[in-house]
């Protein structure tokens, strides 16, 4: 069934194959690189959208797994959980901490683990959808899933 997935994407179906998360991948005819379109795709709430967002804490990748109708605010953020700064980071370091592009970064399939995070308002959908490992590829989740295959700790992030 992967088989004709892209190998960023074949990845995370076999990593959540491993968590024993059922939801598989879904190929969507056109990017979805933003919360908007992968909700508008998929005729869902914004906010049931999982974006993976890369940051850099005190210069360490973290990865923080918010509700698509959140903005992170990162000086709050980084007070929460003890650290001095949060930023962004570049699509270089994107790419080098996930092997993923901005725009499809699941979470997971990475080369080594990353702190996580994770929105507690996501706790409020059924189901909520994360990007898949490229800009055309997401898949279905629970908020408990999430959290279990991210190893995350939960937070609020906005």
């Amino acid at each position: 069934m992967t088989d004709n997935l892209h190998p960023r994407s074949r990845i995370v179906a076999d990593r959540l194959a491993e968590a024993g998360i059922p939801g598989k991948i879904v190929v969507l005819p056109d990017a979805a690189s933003t919360a908007a379109l992968a909700a508008a795709a998929l005729g869902i709430e914004v906010g049931a959208i999982a974006n993976s967002l890369v940051f850099l804490a005190d210069g360490e990748p973290l990865l923080v797994m918010t509700s698509g109708a959140h903005r992170v605010d990162t000086a709050a953020l980084a007070e929460r959980i003890g650290r001095t700064r949060i930023t962004r980071a570049s699509a270089d370091d994107v790419r080098a901490a996930t092997g993923q592009a901005i725009g499809g970064v699941a979470p997971t399939g990475h080369p080594a683990p990353l702190e996580a995070l994770v929105d507690r308002d996501l706790a409020d959908y059924d189901e909520i959808w994360a990007a898949g490992g490229t800009p055309h590829t997401v898949f279905p989740l629970t908020f408990d899933q999430l959290v279990a295959l991210t190893e995350g700790t939960v937070v609020q992030v906005d």
